[in-house]
């Protein structure tokens, strides 16, 4: 077996990223089966390990914890649609099965190409635009708004989990290109969403038992696996080239969904990931293709 330093970097991010969708889908996972415990609460354990995480990183660095000059608006937004994104798809994971509230979240890229245009001024290929176009009536697969669709509220709501997590991604876009490091970016979102929690887990605090707090510090251990994963990733490849696999997530939650918890997604479901997934595959390679 080659050693991982040997290995070309394009092979090294597509490693880490599928390290990261394996990471992300066990966060969704261990969300899921601590049970009956407010989505709140929930969230709040799933930043607070990223909180240690980012300060140990920040404080091994040596470098100065704070925010660069300009870069203060663009944090807020950032973490205000990253916590508001987080917190709807924790809702969704808990109500739909984990396969759907996955594929939903893995419309931001598509959310991100949107609010680019009006946020940092890029035009979007034609190419772009009938991705998003062709994503969304695969969404609606998955969405399925009927009036004796049950679980309609519930995906839209995992729908704005992957507009929040688009639109956080463009703004974070946009720090990067300030100059702003990613320990702040990840250390200013943990903190802004714990702070967020807490008045509602004051307001409405369940007790947990030992195994759903084991099971929120293995999902906040997860999540905290899948970002720094994601990061490594695109340090060692850019996203033109690795992204599309990070798509995996969802395999990888379908997966766990039918193996422990008994869920087979439907079959307007499979079709709407065949859809999103085929769309994105072939902008990926449409990309990669118009470079060359």
């Amino acid at each position: 077996m080659k050693d991982f330093n040997s290995i070309n970097n394009k092979s090294k991010g597509i490693i880490c990223i599928l390290f990261a969708a394996l990471g992300f889908s066990l966060m969704t996972f261990f969300v899921r089966i601590s049970g009956d415990v407010p989505t709140m609460e929930k969230a709040f354990f799933r930043n607070a390990v990223a909180i240690v995480a980012s300060l140990i990183l920040l404080i091994r660095s040596g470098e100065k914890i704070s925010i660069k000059k300009g870069c203060a608006g663009d944090i807020f937004f950032r973490c205000l649609f990253g916590t508001s994104g987080l917190i709807a798809n924790f809702y969704a994971i808990d109500q739909l099965n984990i396969a759907d509230a996955n594929m939903l979240n893995k419309l931001s890229p598509f959310f991100a190409i949107l609010i680019s245009i009006p946020i940092l001024k890029e035009k979007p290929k034609k190419i772009d635009i009938l991705a998003v176009v062709v994503a969304f009536l695969g969404a609606m697969l998955i969405v399925r708004p009927t009036g004796s669709n049950m679980q309609f509220v519930p995906s839209l709501i995992g729908l704005y989990g992957g507009f929040g997590a688009g639109t956080a991604y463009v703004f974070v876009r946009r720090l990067g290109k300030k100059g702003e490091r990613t320990p702040i970016i990840v250390l200013c979102f943990s903190v802004f969403s714990t702070v967020v929690t807490i008045p509602f887990i004051a307001m409405n605090y369940v007790p947990l038992k030992p195994v759903q707090l084991l099971c929120l510090i293995m999902a906040g251990l997860s999540a905290t696996i899948g970002q720094f994963g994601i990061t490594s990733a695109y340090k060692y490849a850019p996203a033109k080239e690795i992204s599309v696999f990070d798509y995996t997530q969802v395999i990888f939650a379908a997966i766990l969904g039918i193996l422990f918890l008994g869920e087979l997604p439907t079959v307007l479901s499979f079709a709407g990931y065949i859809i999103i997934i085929g769309v994105a595959v072939l902008r990926w390679r449409y990309n990669l293709k118009s470079d060359d």
